[in-house]
């Protein structure tokens, strides 16, 4: 254990450590102070149900939320094919409360939702007090009833209101909101149970409950005041909650404590007269501007480490610059400049069909639930981010309108989105400090893990993938980071995931890059560097070297790439610099098992000869991925290295563990020794025509 914390301890400066304990301390005096089921409404009930009556006969207030906004907010629904009768489907699954969680379907029907449950496991959190509630019974997974308890559906339900004109429907949707908010609130009473763990579960829900409220604002069902009042002590007691616990006890606060600073600013905005509404909108706005800066680099890459935990954290300071626009909050030039720069980080590593590269940690988390959509599915972000802001350069070619910015911005949204001239995404992106590189040409998109450890060192989302990449082909992923699949289900895999082996890596003697304890599996400390020693971008090639290790203590490789647009070839090779090391495994994992081993024709020695920058002599067997009848890729590898295809899993999604398969080549190394690969892009018009499957987007 103490190990552990002598890692941890490497990573942080003196004043950190220090920082961190004060935050310790005071957040101690906070939770001591808190008292749960406290009404801080006025004192009598006549008083309380004029604040009521108030609340229901305002209008505009959370600007994105509001029923004021219905029309504004269907007509350009309307536009966009399909838009409709995705929200009504949404709302329909709430209310026959039918749930997909991580690829789990859950269905309760006309049955009380049973919300402290595991569905997987079939274990049940007992209603314990939350600050004493063990997470991680064997076996089993918090994330699954937190994704019931968050009450995404709240919103989901209130789309149907506002898309349907049927009145039974309507009411069957607002009927069904008050039930879910009622059994809720009955089944999980405050600072009781799993759902009062993480306060930044219950930032968010707080958040769901203000906006589905403004959304259900003029149903004759819920504008009764008993409700309604119901629902603003419930607001109350989750924001006390999160200010008694805000998640900046940590090394490093991290997403978490963005979370909690989100949800007090939706309710503050939201509903102004609440007592201490206005505390929390100035705290929450104070602080926001702070974190961004603190966990977004200037390049507008998160210091999280991980391209879905990026995702998680551009929703969450999205949802806060909306709220700040419709409160008349000015969160500073800053704040407007690091999101403008997250959105485009976004574009650059999207593929063409949208597709997100998987590096580090994807749990699946999103807290826009405005559309259902693939994990990876990060199509909409840039779109969003032009609408949001008007910028051209977020626009790219083709992009279309998401519903995402119809729900949040509407017609004013639609207008700037369309005033715009569209840009094709940029050619390249590189992020020394927050270790992201991409490269992009001939219908590749190449993504690179190269940097330091996430979080300021702690590698809280990081995994062991120094110098690994994953290569998408005219949208499709040919070579990919093998995911997540779980957190506190099954330890062993969750390291197993998080390892070495489980990337795109070179992996000499069977070490890790970075020490896995089973005891701590959000940490993941290191302070072995990764040098950037080149980057060169141009229309016909685009140049990466990066350089892992630190010697005498370990090994150090040197890593190449060159993206060729002219050959159509990604040509990667590794370089033992220092070090004693016998034997080295490199591993490229696909998302599938179409893979086939087969001898080398001579065009594909052509080829590759061209594409690389230095005489390689590669050896007769190649790797010819994507299926027989239209294979995307295939793959040279130097002579003298012995190459298999092996069973592996893949999890595209938090949760989703499905076969797949990994192509491992291995060689006894010495110092200096060299490794090739060339990855030779086959004709996209005989791919795309032969695809007939795959991981893509959700209609």
């Amino acid at each position: 254990m103490f190990t552990h914390y002598i890692r941890m301890a490497r990573q942080l400066s003196v004043a950190g450590i220090a920082r961190a304990g004060v935050r310790r301390v005071y957040g101690a005096a906070l939770r001591m102070a808190y008292r749960p089921g406290s009404d801080f409404l006025p004192g009598s009930e006549s008083k309380s149900a004029a604040l009521a009556a108030r609340i229901l006969e305002g209008s505009n207030r959370l600007a994105w939320s509001d029923v004021s906004r219905r029309d504004g907010v269907l007509s350009t629904l309307e536009r966009i094919p399909g838009a409709l009768e995705r929200a009504m489907a949404r709302a329909d699954r709430a209310a026959r409360r039918e749930f997909d969680v991580f690829g789990a379907p859950l269905s309760f029907g006309a049955s009380r939702i049973d919300w402290s449950l595991d569905p997987v496991a079939g274990y049940r959190y007992p209603l314990a007090p939350s600050g004493s509630l063990r997470l991680d019974p064997a076996g089993v997974d918090p994330k699954y009833p937190w994704a019931l308890g968050r009450l995404d559906q709240l919103i989901a339900l209130g789309q149907g209101y506002w898309v349907c004109d049927a009145p039974g429907v309507r009411t069957r949707f607002a009927e069904e909101f008050i039930a879910q908010v009622e059994d809720f609130g009955r089944a999980n009473p405050a600072a009781l149970g799993i759902h009062w763990t993480i306060p930044m579960e219950v930032a968010l829900r707080a958040a769901n409950m203000a906006a589905a409220l403004l959304m259900f604002r003029d149903s004759p069902q819920v504008r009764d005041p008993r409700f309604v009042l119901l629902v603003l002590r419930s607001l109350i007691e989750h924001c006390s909650f999160v200010e008694a616990h805000l998640e900046n006890g940590g090394a490093v606060p991290n997403n978490h404590l963005v979370a909690n600073y989100v949800g007090l600013l939706v309710v503050g905005v939201a509903y102004p007269e609440l007592p201490r509404a206005r505390r929390w909108t100035e705290i929450a706005a104070r602080r926001l501007s702070d974190l961004i800066r603190a966990q977004v680099c200037p390049d507008g890459y998160s210091f999280e480490g991980s391209t879905s935990y990026h995702r998680l954290a551009l929703e969450l300071f999205t949802l806060a610059y909306a709220c700040a626009l419709a409160g008349g909050i000015d969160l500073g030039g800053l704040f407007r400049e690091r999101l403008r720069k997250m959105f485009l980080v976004a574009a650059t590593y999207c593929s063409e069909r949208g597709l997100a590269p998987q590096i580090g940690d994807n749990d699946s988390g999103r807290p826009l639930p405005l559309r259902d959509r693939q994990s990876l599915d990060h199509s909409y972000l840039a779109a969003l981010g032009a609408s949001l802001l008007g910028d051209p350069a977020l626009k790219l070619h083709g992009a279309e309108f998401p519903d995402e910015a119809a729900w949040l911005l509407g017609q004013d949204g639609w207008e700037r989105f369309e005033s715009l001239a569209s840009a094709r995404p940029p050619m390249s992106f590189g992020s020394p400090k927050g270790g992201l590189y991409v490269l992009r040409g001939a219908g590749a998109v190449a993504t690179v893990s190269g940097g330091p450890q996430g979080q300021n060192g702690i590698g809280g989302h990081n995994h062991n993938d120094k110098l690994s990449f994953e290569l998408h082909l005219d949208g499709y992923p040919v070579i990919v980071d093998v995911g997540t699949g779980t957190y506190l289900r099954d330890l062993r895999l969750r390291n197993a995931f998080r390892g070495t082996a489980a990337h795109n890596a070179l992996q000499l003697d069977g070490r890790e890059q970075a020490t896995l304890d089973p005891s701590h599996p959000f940490a993941l400390p290191s302070n072995v560097p990764t040098v950037l020693e080149r980057f060169e971008t141009s229309e016909a090639r685009q140049i990466l070297v990066l350089r892992h290790g630190r010697a005498p203590l370990g090994p150090v490789i040197r890593r190449s790439f060159v993206l060729s647009t002219d050959e159509r070839a990604l040509w990667v090779t590794d370089e033992v610099v220092r070090g004693r090391s016998k034997r080295a495994i490199g591993r490229l994992h696909v998302p599938d098992r179409q893979c086939r081993i087969r001898e080398v024709r001579a065009d594909e020695h052509l080829r590759s000869r061209r594409a690389c920058e230095h005489s390689a002599h590669f050896g007769s067997r190649a790797a010819e991925i994507g299926p027989p009848d239209g294979p995307r890729a295939t793959i040279l590898f130097s002579a003298g290295l012995q190459v298999a295809f092996e069973a592996a899993p893949y999890s595209p999604g938090y949760g989703e563990v499905q076969p797949a398969g990994v192509l491992v080549y291995s060689v006894d190394v010495e110092q200096g020794a060299m490794l090739t690969l060339v990855v030779l892009f086959c004709d996209r018009h005989s791919r795309n025509a032969a695809f007939a499957g795959g991981y893509a987007p959700k209609a």
